[in-house]
Protein backbone atom coordinates (compact mmCIF):
# COMPACT_ATOMS: atom_id res chain seq x y z
CA UNK A 1 0.00 0.00 0.00
CA UNK A 2 1.43 3.34 -1.03
CA UNK A 3 2.35 6.21 1.24
CA UNK A 4 -0.38 8.46 -0.15
CA UNK A 5 -2.98 5.78 0.54
CA UNK A 6 -1.84 5.53 4.18
CA UNK A 7 -1.97 9.30 4.53
CA UNK A 8 -5.49 9.32 3.08
CA UNK A 9 -6.59 6.61 5.52
CA UNK A 10 -5.13 8.50 8.49
CA UNK A 11 -6.78 11.76 7.41
CA UNK A 12 -10.10 10.01 6.91
CA UNK A 13 -9.85 8.36 10.34
CA UNK A 14 -8.98 11.63 12.06
CA UNK A 15 -11.82 13.41 10.24
CA UNK A 16 -14.26 10.71 11.32
CA UNK A 17 -13.02 10.94 14.92
CA UNK A 18 -13.29 14.73 14.90
CA UNK A 19 -16.77 14.55 13.42
CA UNK A 20 -17.86 12.06 16.07
CA UNK A 21 -16.44 14.27 18.84
CA UNK A 22 -18.26 17.34 17.48
CA UNK A 23 -21.54 15.43 17.31
CA UNK A 24 -20.97 14.10 20.84
CA UNK A 25 -20.18 17.57 22.18
CA UNK A 26 -23.28 19.08 20.60
CA UNK A 27 -25.35 16.31 22.15
CA UNK A 28 -23.90 16.90 25.63
CA UNK A 29 -24.34 20.67 25.21
CA UNK A 30 -28.02 20.17 24.24
CA UNK A 31 -27.22 22.29 21.19
CA UNK A 32 -30.53 21.67 19.40
CA UNK A 33 -32.78 22.24 22.40
CA UNK A 34 -35.32 25.04 22.10
CA UNK A 35 -37.06 26.23 25.24
CA UNK A 36 -40.77 26.75 25.82
CA UNK A 37 -41.37 29.71 28.13
CA UNK A 38 -42.53 28.90 31.64
CA UNK A 39 -42.62 32.16 33.57
CA UNK A 40 -43.40 32.84 37.22
CA UNK A 41 -45.69 35.65 38.43
CA UNK A 42 -44.41 39.06 39.49
CA UNK A 43 -40.83 38.73 38.27
CA UNK A 44 -38.75 41.89 38.74
CA UNK A 45 -35.16 42.50 37.67
CA UNK A 46 -32.88 43.51 40.54
CA UNK A 47 -31.24 46.92 40.50
CA UNK A 48 -27.46 47.48 40.39
CA UNK A 49 -26.74 44.05 38.92
CA UNK A 50 -25.89 44.41 35.23
CA UNK A 51 -22.72 42.29 34.93
CA UNK A 52 -23.81 38.94 36.27
CA UNK A 53 -24.85 37.40 39.58
CA UNK A 54 -23.15 34.04 39.15
CA UNK A 55 -23.84 32.66 42.59
CA UNK A 56 -26.36 33.42 45.33
CA UNK A 57 -26.74 31.93 48.78
CA UNK A 58 -29.31 32.88 51.43
CA UNK A 59 -28.87 32.74 55.19
CA UNK A 60 -31.61 31.45 57.48
CA UNK A 61 -32.36 35.08 58.47
CA UNK A 62 -33.06 36.04 54.86
CA UNK A 63 -29.81 37.80 53.94
CA UNK A 64 -28.84 36.83 50.40
CA UNK A 65 -25.19 37.08 49.33
CA UNK A 66 -24.55 37.60 45.62
CA UNK A 67 -21.29 37.33 43.68
CA UNK A 68 -21.20 39.65 40.68
CA UNK A 69 -18.90 40.54 37.81
CA UNK A 70 -17.40 37.16 36.93
CA UNK A 71 -15.02 37.34 33.99
CA UNK A 72 -15.18 33.93 32.34
CA UNK A 73 -13.38 33.09 29.06
CA UNK A 74 -15.71 33.32 26.10
CA UNK A 75 -18.45 35.22 27.95
CA UNK A 76 -19.39 38.91 27.69
CA UNK A 77 -17.58 40.73 30.49
CA UNK A 78 -17.23 44.15 32.09
CA UNK A 79 -13.97 45.97 32.75
CA UNK A 80 -15.05 46.65 36.33
CA UNK A 81 -13.74 44.46 39.18
CA UNK A 82 -16.01 41.91 40.78
CA UNK A 83 -18.26 42.75 43.71
CA UNK A 84 -20.22 41.10 46.49
CA UNK A 85 -23.76 42.27 47.21
CA UNK A 86 -26.25 41.51 49.94
CA UNK A 87 -30.05 41.61 49.69
CA UNK A 88 -32.54 41.37 52.56
CA UNK A 89 -35.22 38.93 51.42
CA UNK A 90 -37.44 40.01 54.34
CA UNK A 91 -37.97 43.33 52.57
CA UNK A 92 -41.52 43.43 51.16
CA UNK A 93 -40.00 44.41 47.80
CA UNK A 94 -36.47 42.91 47.67
CA UNK A 95 -35.09 44.36 44.43
CA UNK A 96 -32.20 46.63 45.45
CA UNK A 97 -29.13 44.76 46.74
CA UNK A 98 -26.43 46.68 48.60
CA UNK A 99 -22.78 46.45 47.63
CA UNK A 100 -20.59 45.23 50.46
CA UNK A 101 -17.62 47.38 51.42
CA UNK A 102 -14.40 45.51 50.71
CA UNK A 103 -11.36 45.68 53.03
CA UNK A 104 -8.47 47.98 52.19
CA UNK A 105 -5.92 45.19 52.47
CA UNK A 106 -7.58 43.27 49.63
CA UNK A 107 -6.62 43.42 45.92
CA UNK A 108 -9.95 44.57 44.55
CA UNK A 109 -8.69 45.34 41.02
CA UNK A 110 -8.10 41.64 40.27
CA UNK A 111 -11.18 40.41 42.15
CA UNK A 112 -13.03 37.92 39.91
CA UNK A 113 -15.62 36.14 42.09
CA UNK A 114 -17.22 32.85 41.08
CA UNK A 115 -18.91 30.38 43.46
CA UNK A 116 -19.62 31.42 47.06
CA UNK A 117 -20.62 29.74 50.31
CA UNK A 118 -21.50 30.97 53.79
CA UNK A 119 -20.74 29.25 57.09
CA UNK A 120 -22.23 30.49 60.37
CA UNK A 121 -20.12 29.51 63.37
CA UNK A 122 -22.51 27.84 65.85
CA UNK A 123 -20.31 28.97 68.76
CA UNK A 124 -20.43 32.74 68.26
CA UNK A 125 -22.66 33.23 65.16
CA UNK A 126 -19.78 34.75 63.18
CA UNK A 127 -20.62 34.70 59.46
CA UNK A 128 -17.80 33.40 57.26
CA UNK A 129 -18.01 34.06 53.51
CA UNK A 130 -15.99 31.81 51.19
CA UNK A 131 -15.47 33.16 47.67
CA UNK A 132 -13.88 31.39 44.70
CA UNK A 133 -11.66 34.00 43.07
CA UNK A 134 -9.95 33.94 39.65
CA UNK A 135 -7.35 36.74 39.51
CA UNK A 136 -5.73 36.52 36.07
CA UNK A 137 -7.91 33.41 35.56
CA UNK A 138 -6.12 31.48 38.31
CA UNK A 139 -7.98 29.74 41.13
CA UNK A 140 -7.93 30.55 44.82
CA UNK A 141 -10.40 30.87 47.68
CA UNK A 142 -10.86 34.07 49.68
CA UNK A 143 -12.09 33.80 53.25
CA UNK A 144 -13.95 36.77 54.76
CA UNK A 145 -16.07 37.54 57.78
CA UNK A 146 -19.21 39.59 57.31
CA UNK A 147 -19.81 42.63 59.53
CA UNK A 148 -23.55 43.25 59.44
CA UNK A 149 -23.40 46.58 61.31
CA UNK A 150 -21.81 48.41 58.39
CA UNK A 151 -22.28 45.86 55.56
CA UNK A 152 -18.57 45.23 55.14
CA UNK A 153 -16.22 42.30 54.71
CA UNK A 154 -13.03 41.57 56.64
CA UNK A 155 -10.49 39.54 54.68
CA UNK A 156 -8.96 36.75 56.75
CA UNK A 157 -6.81 34.87 54.25
CA UNK A 158 -6.30 33.61 50.70
CA UNK A 159 -6.26 29.84 50.23
CA UNK A 160 -4.21 28.32 47.42
CA UNK A 161 -3.31 24.68 46.76
CA UNK A 162 -2.16 22.62 43.79
CA UNK A 163 -5.35 20.55 43.99
CA UNK A 164 -7.47 23.72 43.77
CA UNK A 165 -6.47 24.49 40.20
CA UNK A 166 -9.79 25.08 38.37
CA UNK A 167 -12.33 25.75 41.11
CA UNK A 168 -15.90 26.45 40.11
CA UNK A 169 -17.99 26.22 43.25
CA UNK A 170 -17.54 25.65 46.97
CA UNK A 171 -19.50 24.59 50.05
CA UNK A 172 -18.15 25.46 53.48
CA UNK A 173 -18.30 22.84 56.25
CA UNK A 174 -16.32 24.71 58.92
CA UNK A 175 -14.68 28.05 59.67
CA UNK A 176 -11.77 27.18 57.36
CA UNK A 177 -12.75 23.90 55.66
CA UNK A 178 -14.79 23.20 52.54
CA UNK A 179 -15.53 20.99 49.54
CA UNK A 180 -14.80 22.45 46.11
CA UNK A 181 -15.38 21.36 42.51
CA UNK A 182 -12.71 21.52 39.81
CA UNK A 183 -14.57 21.93 36.52
CA UNK A 184 -11.57 21.20 34.24
CA UNK A 185 -8.77 18.66 34.09
CA UNK A 186 -6.21 20.67 32.12
CA UNK A 187 -4.76 24.01 33.20
CA UNK A 188 -3.68 25.28 29.76
CA UNK A 189 -6.24 27.75 28.39
CA UNK A 190 -6.19 26.07 24.95
CA UNK A 191 -6.41 22.52 26.27
CA UNK A 192 -9.18 23.20 28.78
CA UNK A 193 -11.10 25.62 26.56
CA UNK A 194 -10.92 23.81 23.21
CA UNK A 195 -9.54 20.28 23.46
CA UNK A 196 -11.12 19.13 26.72
CA UNK A 197 -14.77 19.88 25.86
CA UNK A 198 -14.49 17.84 22.65
CA UNK A 199 -12.70 14.95 24.32
CA UNK A 200 -15.68 14.67 26.66
CA UNK A 201 -13.82 12.59 29.24
CA UNK A 202 -15.00 12.34 32.87
CA UNK A 203 -11.81 13.65 34.46
CA UNK A 204 -12.96 16.44 36.80
CA UNK A 205 -13.30 16.09 40.55
CA UNK A 206 -14.27 17.25 44.02
CA UNK A 207 -11.63 18.28 46.58
CA UNK A 208 -11.86 18.48 50.35
CA UNK A 209 -9.80 21.24 51.96
CA UNK A 210 -8.87 21.89 55.57
CA UNK A 211 -5.67 23.36 57.06
CA UNK A 212 -4.73 19.83 58.13
CA UNK A 213 -5.60 17.90 54.98
CA UNK A 214 -6.30 18.46 51.29
CA UNK A 215 -7.41 15.56 49.09
CA UNK A 216 -9.51 14.53 46.10
CA UNK A 217 -12.65 12.92 47.52
CA UNK A 218 -14.73 12.24 44.40
CA UNK A 219 -13.94 12.09 40.68
CA UNK A 220 -15.33 10.97 37.36
CA UNK A 221 -17.32 14.05 36.36
CA UNK A 222 -17.50 15.48 32.85
CA UNK A 223 -17.78 19.01 34.26
CA UNK A 224 -18.10 19.19 38.04
CA UNK A 225 -19.99 22.42 38.70
CA UNK A 226 -22.32 23.38 41.54
CA UNK A 227 -21.88 21.81 44.97
CA UNK A 228 -23.88 22.01 48.18
CA UNK A 229 -24.73 20.06 51.32
CA UNK A 230 -27.88 18.61 52.88
CA UNK A 231 -29.39 20.36 55.93
CA UNK A 232 -28.20 17.53 58.19
CA UNK A 233 -24.70 17.75 56.59
CA UNK A 234 -24.68 14.00 55.87
CA UNK A 235 -24.79 14.31 52.09
CA UNK A 236 -23.08 16.43 49.45
CA UNK A 237 -24.70 17.23 46.10
CA UNK A 238 -22.69 17.84 42.92
CA UNK A 239 -24.00 19.00 39.55
CA UNK A 240 -22.30 17.46 36.51
CA UNK A 241 -23.01 20.07 33.85
CA UNK A 242 -22.35 17.98 30.73
CA UNK A 243 -23.88 14.80 32.13
CA UNK A 244 -27.17 16.56 32.89
CA UNK A 245 -27.48 15.20 36.40
CA UNK A 246 -26.97 15.80 40.11
CA UNK A 247 -24.91 13.33 42.13
CA UNK A 248 -25.77 12.42 45.71
CA UNK A 249 -22.68 11.62 47.81
CA UNK A 250 -22.52 10.43 51.39
CA UNK A 251 -19.99 12.05 53.74
CA UNK A 252 -17.71 9.73 55.66
CA UNK A 253 -15.99 10.35 59.00
CA UNK A 254 -12.71 11.15 57.22
CA UNK A 255 -14.58 13.63 54.93
CA UNK A 256 -14.34 11.29 51.95
CA UNK A 257 -17.43 11.09 49.73
CA UNK A 258 -19.16 7.86 48.65
CA UNK A 259 -21.48 7.80 45.65
CA UNK A 260 -25.12 7.02 46.45
CA UNK A 261 -26.90 7.78 43.17
CA UNK A 262 -27.43 10.41 40.48
CA UNK A 263 -30.63 12.17 39.46
CA UNK A 264 -31.21 13.21 35.85
CA UNK A 265 -32.41 16.80 35.39
CA UNK A 266 -32.46 17.09 31.58
CA UNK A 267 -30.54 20.37 31.53
CA UNK A 268 -27.02 21.68 32.12
CA UNK A 269 -27.02 22.19 35.89
CA UNK A 270 -24.90 24.99 37.29
CA UNK A 271 -25.09 26.05 40.96
CA UNK A 272 -27.15 24.21 43.59
CA UNK A 273 -28.94 25.80 46.54
CA UNK A 274 -30.63 23.74 49.25
CA UNK A 275 -33.75 24.79 51.15
CA UNK A 276 -32.84 24.40 54.86
CA UNK A 277 -36.43 23.59 55.83
CA UNK A 278 -37.51 21.12 53.14
CA UNK A 279 -34.16 19.90 51.80
CA UNK A 280 -35.32 20.70 48.25
CA UNK A 281 -32.58 21.40 45.71
CA UNK A 282 -32.86 24.49 43.51
CA UNK A 283 -30.64 24.47 40.43
CA UNK A 284 -29.91 27.27 37.97
CA UNK A 285 -29.51 25.61 34.57
CA UNK A 286 -28.42 26.30 31.00
CA UNK A 287 -31.03 24.79 28.68
CA UNK A 288 -28.72 25.07 25.65
CA UNK A 289 -25.01 25.17 26.44
CA UNK A 290 -23.90 26.05 22.92
CA UNK A 291 -25.75 29.35 23.09
CA UNK A 292 -23.79 30.21 26.24
CA UNK A 293 -20.42 29.25 24.76
CA UNK A 294 -21.09 30.96 21.41
CA UNK A 295 -22.91 34.06 22.63
CA UNK A 296 -25.10 35.77 20.05
CA UNK A 297 -27.24 38.69 21.32
CA UNK A 298 -29.71 37.97 18.51
CA UNK A 299 -30.14 34.39 19.70
CA UNK A 300 -29.40 34.66 23.42
CA UNK A 301 -28.87 31.76 25.83
CA UNK A 302 -31.98 30.90 27.79
CA UNK A 303 -32.53 30.33 31.48
CA UNK A 304 -34.05 27.44 33.38
CA UNK A 305 -34.67 26.63 37.04
CA UNK A 306 -35.04 23.02 38.14
CA UNK A 307 -36.30 21.91 41.55
CA UNK A 308 -35.63 18.45 43.01
CA UNK A 309 -37.88 17.33 45.85
CA UNK A 310 -37.36 14.19 47.97
CA UNK A 311 -33.97 13.56 46.38
CA UNK A 312 -33.19 10.70 48.78
CA UNK A 313 -36.38 8.79 47.97
CA UNK A 314 -36.72 6.09 45.31
CA UNK A 315 -38.56 8.54 43.07
CA UNK A 316 -37.29 12.11 43.43
CA UNK A 317 -39.59 14.72 41.92
CA UNK A 318 -37.80 16.83 39.27
CA UNK A 319 -39.76 19.92 38.20
CA UNK A 320 -39.08 22.79 35.82
CA UNK A 321 -40.08 25.86 37.86
CA UNK A 322 -39.02 28.60 35.44
CA UNK A 323 -37.92 28.82 31.82
CA UNK A 324 -37.13 31.76 29.54
CA UNK A 325 -35.68 31.90 26.03
CA UNK A 326 -33.14 34.58 26.97
CA UNK A 327 -35.19 37.64 26.08
CA UNK A 328 -35.92 38.34 29.76
CA UNK A 329 -32.89 36.82 31.49
CA UNK A 330 -29.86 35.15 29.92
CA UNK A 331 -27.69 32.30 31.12
CA UNK A 332 -29.14 31.42 34.53
CA UNK A 333 -26.53 29.97 36.86
CA UNK A 334 -28.26 29.85 40.25
CA UNK A 335 -31.68 29.86 41.89
CA UNK A 336 -32.35 30.33 45.61
CA UNK A 337 -35.71 30.37 47.38
CA UNK A 338 -36.81 32.13 50.55
CA UNK A 339 -40.23 32.77 52.05
CA UNK A 340 -42.19 32.26 48.84
CA UNK A 341 -39.78 34.15 46.61
CA UNK A 342 -37.17 32.94 44.14
CA UNK A 343 -33.92 34.69 43.23
CA UNK A 344 -32.45 33.81 39.84
CA UNK A 345 -28.87 34.79 39.04
CA UNK A 346 -26.86 34.64 35.82
CA UNK A 347 -23.27 34.22 34.64
CA UNK A 348 -23.00 37.61 32.92
CA UNK A 349 -26.49 39.13 32.68
CA UNK A 350 -28.96 40.42 35.26
CA UNK A 351 -30.67 38.93 38.31
CA UNK A 352 -34.37 38.57 39.04
CA UNK A 353 -36.74 38.04 41.93
CA UNK A 354 -40.03 36.19 41.35
CA UNK A 355 -43.00 35.10 43.44
CA UNK A 356 -43.29 31.32 43.72
CA UNK A 357 -46.97 31.36 44.61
Amino acid sequence: MGKLVWISIVIAALSALLGERVVNFRKRALATRELVKNHLPNCVLLKNLEDGSEDITILANGLAFISAGLKYPGMPTSDLPGKIYVLDMNDPNPIKPSELRMPRNFDLESFNPHGISVYVNPIDDTIYLFVVNHPEHKSQVELFTFVEDDFSLVHLKTIKHELLYSVNDIVAVGVDSFYATNDRYFTSEFLKGVVEPYLGLPWTNVVYYSPEEVKVVSEGYHFANGINISPDEKYVYVADLFDHNVHVLERKEDNALASVKSVTIGSLGDNIEVDPETGDLWIGCHPNGLKVLMFDPNDPPGSEVIRIQNIHSDQPLVTQVYADDGHVIMGSSVAASYNGKLLIGTVFHKAMCCDLN
